[in-house]
C-alpha cells in the first residue's frame, strides 16, 4: 500500500477496482456543480508526482492521458470536494489528519488504517500496577493474621505445657505420698503378728533336744550342706559336754536324729550342733528388735515339744553382755535354746531364762551374738 489514498477505502467492489494507473493525469476540467444554482466547484489541484518507490498502485512520471482514468476513480494524489466527512481525511493527503480525541487508540502513522482491537499500552501497565498493589495488601494482611494467630497459639502452648508440668508435680507428689503410707501401712501390716503363720512355718525347724539327763530346745540355722548346724544353750548340754561325751539326740514325735556337739561357749551360754540329717535352716533378722514389736516363742517346755506361746518385747538390755531381750512370752524350763521369733518370721533371740518368782519377765540372748560367735549368719 502507498501513501496516497488506497482504493479499498473507497467502498468500491473488488471487481471495480481499476488496473494500473496510466503514466501521468492530465488536468480535468473544472467540475460543473448541476443546475440548482449552487455555486461553481473550483478546478481540481494540478497533480504532483508522488515521492515514494514505484509500485502497484504509484503513478508513473508524465502526463495522464485524457479518458484514462475510469469514471468514479480519483486520481492519486487528490480528493474530490464533499467525497471526505468533514474532520476526516484518508492518510497521505497533504494537510489532512484525524480530529482530536476521534482516534481511540492513538495516532496512525503512514500506510496505516486505525484499528479498534489495538489496545493503548499505557492501560495494561495502569491496570497490572493496582493488581500488585492489591495482591501485596492482602499478602500484608495473611501475614499480620497469621503472625497473630502464631502468638496466640504458642501461647496457648506453652500454657498447656506449664499444666502438664503442674499436673505431672502433683502426680508425683501424691504418689509419694501413696508410697509412703504403702510403706507404712505394709510396716504395721508386718509386724501385726500372725502366730499361727509363723508357728506353722517354723515348727518343722524346731527340736527337743536329749543331753543325758537334761532336755532343752534346739532350731536349725545356717546354710543348706551336708547335714544341719543348729543352736541351744551351753547349760543344755553342760553334763554330756563335761563328762567329755558329744553325742545328743533331736527329737520330734515323728522321729529321733542323732547329733553331736561341735562348740561351746560358756560365757554366752551358747553351744553349736551338727546332724547328717537335712532340715530347713530358719532366717536370722538382721535389724534389731524394738519395746513393742510382737514376738512368738517356740520350744518344748518340760518336754512337750511343738509348745508356741506369744508377747511383744519388753525392753533392750544392751548393756548386760553379751546383750540381752526382755519378752513377756511365757516360757519355762525346757524351752532353753529354744528361738524367739518375730513377725516376719525372722530368729531374733535365743530364749535363756526366766526370772523366778514371777512372771512375764523372760530373757533372750540376741540373734546378732550367736552369728558373731559361730559365723554362721
Amino acid at each position: 500500500m502507498t501513501a496516497g489514498f488506497d482504493h479499498a477505502d473507497t467502498g468500491a467492489p473488488q471487481s471495480e477496482r481499476p488496473g494500473p494507473l496510466p503514466p501521468r493525469f492530465e488536468p480535468r476540467p473544472p467540475y460543473q456543480y448541476p443546475a440548482s444554482g449552487a455555486a461553481p466547484a473550483a478546478p481540481y489541484p494540478p497533480v504532483q508526482p508522488a515521492a515514494q518507490a514505484p509500485g502497484p498502485f504509484a503513478p508513473p512520471a508524465g502526463p495522464v492521458p485524457p479518458g484514462s482514468v475510469p469514471p468514479g476513480s480519483v486520481p492519486h494524489g487528490s480528493v474530490p470536494p464533499g467525497s471526505v466527512p468533514p474532520g476526516v481525511v484518508s492518510a497521505g493527503v497533504p494537510g489532512a489528519g484525524v480530529p482530536l480525541g476521534s482516534a481511540p487508540f492513538g495516532p496512525v502513522g503512514p500506510g496505516q488504517s486505525p484499528s479498534p482491537h489495538q489496545p493503548s499500552p499505557a492501560a495494561p501497565r495502569r491496570g497490572l500496577g493496582a493488581a500488585a498493589t492489591v495482591i501485596a495488601a492482602l499478602l500484608l494482611v495473611v501475614a499480620l493474621v497469621e503472625g497473630v494467630e502464631l502468638i496466640r497459639l504458642d501461647g496457648q502452648v506453652g500454657d498447656a505445657r506449664s499444666a502438664a508440668a503442674r499436673a505431672r508435680s502433683d502426680a508425683d507428689a501424691r504418689l509419694k505420698a501413696l508410697e509412703s503410707r504403702t510403706q507404712g501401712l505394709e510396716q504395721r501390716v508386718g509386724k501385726t503378728l500372725d502366730a499361727s503363720g509363723v508357728a506353722a512355718a517354723v515348727l518343722p525347724s524346731v527340736f527337743r533336744v536329749s543331753a543325758g539327763r537334761f532336755t532343752g530346745t534346739a532350731w536349725a540355722v545356717g546354710k543348706p550342706g551336708n547335714g544341719t548346724d543348729l543352736i541351744t544353750n551351753y547349760h543344755v548340754v553342760d553334763s554330756v559336754y563335761s563328762a567329755g561325751d558329744r553325742d545328743v539326740y533331736l527329737e520330734r514325735s515323728n522321729g529321733r536324729f542323732p547329733a553331736r556337739i561341735v562348740k561351746v561357749d560358756e560365757k554366752k551360754d551358747l553351744a553349736l550342733l551338727h546332724t547328717d540329717e537335712k532340715f530347713t535352716p530358719l532366717a536370722t533378722a538382721a535389724e534389731q528388735v524394738k519395746p513393742g514389736d510382737s514376738v512368738v516363742v517356740v520350744g518344748a517346755p518340760l518336754g512337750l515339744e511343738d509348745t508356741v506361746t506369744a508377747g511383744v518385747v519388753s525392753a533392750l538390755r544392751n548393756n548386760e553382755d553379751p546383750p540381752i531381750i526382755q519378752f513377756d512370752a511365757p516360757i519355762n524350763p525346757g524351752n532353753s535354746g529354744g528361738p524367739v521369733i518375730n513377725a516376719q518370721k525372722q530368729v531374733i533371740g535365743v530364749a535363756t531364762a526366766k526370772a523366778n518368782g514371777a512372771e512375764g519377765i523372760g530373757i533372750a540372748i540376741q540373734v546378732s551374738v550367736v552369728c558373731q560367735t559361730f559365723d554362721l549368719c
